[in-house]
């Protein structure tokens, strides 16, 4: 268990879907701290209190700690009395009123990553059927950070991509990994949920290209992602996988850079838009 705090968007989202789809009124979670096996609870929702607020719960201990260690989703029906659990949280856990709990692991790639609670002010067991709902809002938030993940090791790639064919200026296969890297991040960075690190992916594309159009041709966000993975030798049809699109979307939207670049052929376009800075 290991991670920071970055992912705070992401968690609120996740506690938002579980408080909706489950109806429980209060949620809370967080991510595993870097290089130690405990959740640090990060986001409240629905709380009266910040009594769990930088609750430190270490793998095994607990609701939340006996989920991670099992990787799998744990509930109990009233929290102070259960035999199911350790007992090391019950202050906090007594000063929010809660007594139903749900805990659900957040697993990517075989490795708790964090944890998501849902609970009552009242005892009663809690069945399958919200069980399952918030195990899905945990299935949301593994996703995004799996998007995280990928978006911030394409970036790293690309900055390293970027140095090496900077320091070899007639390396043609060197750029066209910078090609490449700069496309899957422009993929990836509309699925990013977090405004900070969609903002951060996109001044990474800006390094890659180190440029803009000028205002009278600027293409817009779609035109310039498909004109990416052209650039980068992907067919339509890859384009359009790769981007969640249709062929037929993808080829409008090349149609409109084209016109707007004065470009005849998919391979004037990408001429014109190096030439303008926007692609690498």
């Amino acid at each position: 268990m290991a991670e920071d705090t970055a992912g705070a968007v992401e968690i609120r989202g996740a506690l938002a879907r579980l408080r909706r789809a489950t109806g429980l009124p209060v949620a809370f979670g967080g991510l595993v701290e870097p290089g130690r096996q405990q959740v640090r609870i990060s986001e409240l929702s629905g709380t009266a209190t910040r009594s769990l607020l930088s609750l430190v719960v270490t793998s095994g201990n607990g609701l939340g700690g006996k989920a991670a260690a099992l990787a799998r989703p744990c509930a109990v029906a009233d929290y102070s009395v259960s035999r199911q659990i350790s007992h090391e949280y019950d202050v906090p856990v007594a000063a929010e009123g809660l007594r139903s709990v749900l805990a659900v692991p957040v697993v990517v790639r075989r490795r708790v990553r964090g944890v998501l609670y849902g609970a009552l002010r009242t005892a009663q067991p809690l069945g399958d059927r919200t069980l399952g709902a918030a195990v899905e809002a945990a299935r949301d938030l593994e996703q995004a950070l799996v998007v995280r993940d990928e978006a911030r090791a394409v970036r790293e790639e690309a900055r390293g991509l970027l140095a090496g064919a900077r320091a070899e200026p007639g390396a043609g296969a060197a750029w066209e990994q910078v090609r490449e890297a700069h496309a899957a991040l422009r993929s990836l960075a509309p699925r990013i949920v977090d405004p900070a690190l969609r903002a951060e992916l996109l001044a990474a594309c800006g390094l890659l290209t180190g440029g803009g159009l000028p205002q009278e041709v600027a293409l817009a966000p779609r035109e310039l992602d498909v004109l990416t993975w052209v650039a980068a030798g992907a067919t339509n049809a890859v384009a359009a996988e790769r981007l969640g699109l249709r062929p037929e979307t993808v080829k409008g939207y090349l149609r409109s850079a084209m016109r707007k670049l004065g470009a005849h052929t998919r391979g004037e376009a990408v001429s014109s838009a190096r030439r303008a800075g926007v692609l690498p």
